[in-house]
């Protein structure tokens, strides 16, 4: 008769985070900056059709890092959990942290009941009406919450760059002043100099913008995207500009999580 074969409860644990950080270390780094009018999303990405930077609700976005396909399924639910609840209640009482707190739950619960815990981090972005009102929270794959305040980086050498970001982000800064800090940081990989140059075409760029009326987010692409990156003083387009508007409508339809 075999004897069958006996893991520590500490191990299998530490098994299991070692595995999930492994496969987030291999996706490309997702910065998240809060600036004067709202919170900018960046990341290198060269498709246009699998977006790790995605709308969630009016005044929501989620930001992911992993597998495609685990982060992927976690942002539908959240569409579908926003819609359900601000349906049944009222929009108003859909929030970052309720949707924080749910994907805290699914993400603990597969991690410590399932042979495979998910390869994903994922940042739940709310923009308020002030700065002072904006949310970020930072959820692990073991399901942990961290409320993060003006700079979160997620994968890759997140480390590194979370570093450069904090020492040159300071609050109250411009759009464009935190997308070229933003980019300047993923072309050096957090070295400090710059290595190489990411071109706009290469970015997956959004913002949560306070200044609009109800649905905050909005991509930036094309020439908008290149003139913010190449003037320092360019202002963001106008809300109803073709490059930033957001397609869809609130809800179900709305463009998907992104790539490793």
């Amino acid at each position: 008769m075999n004897m069958p074969f006996y893991v520590s409860p500490e191990q299998l644990m530490k098994d299991r985070a070692d595995f999930a950080r492994k496969g987030i270390a291999r996706g490309r780094s997702v910065v998240v900056l809060a600036y004067e009018d709202g919170i900018a999303f960046a990341t290198e990405n060269p498709s246009r059709a699998l977006h790790k930077i995605s709308e969630i609700y009016d005044r929501i976005a989620f930001a992911a890092v992993g597998k495609y396909n685990e982060f992927e399924n976690l942002r539908v639910a959240g569409v579908r959990y926003a819609d359900l609840r601000g349906y049944s209640y009222d929009r108003t009482d859909v929030n970052a942290r309720g949707l924080a707190n749910a994907y805290a739950q699914t993400l603990g619960t597969v991690f410590t009941t399932e042979s495979k815990p998910l390869e994903v981090e994922l940042v739940v972005a709310e923009v308020g009406r002030t700065a002072e009102q904006d949310q970020l929270y930072r959820i692990s794959y073991d399901g942990s919450v961290a409320d993060e305040q003006g700079v979160v980086v997620m994968g890759g050498q997140a480390d590194q760059l979370g570093r450069v970001l904090q020492d040159a982000w300071r609050p109250g800064l411009g759009l464009a002043e935190v997308l070229r800090l933003a980019v300047h940081a993923l072309a050096s990989g957090g070295e400090g100099d710059d290595t190489r140059t990411i071109p706009a075409a290469q970015l997956e760029v959004a913002v949560l913008d306070r200044t609009r009326p109800r649905r905050a987010f909005r991509r930036l692409t094309g020439s908008v995207l290149e003139g913010l990156l190449a003037d320092d003083d360019a202002a963001p387009p106008p809300a109803g500009s073709a490059e930033g508007a957001p397609a869809g409508t609130a809800g179900a339809g709305r463009p998907g999580g992104g790539g490793r």
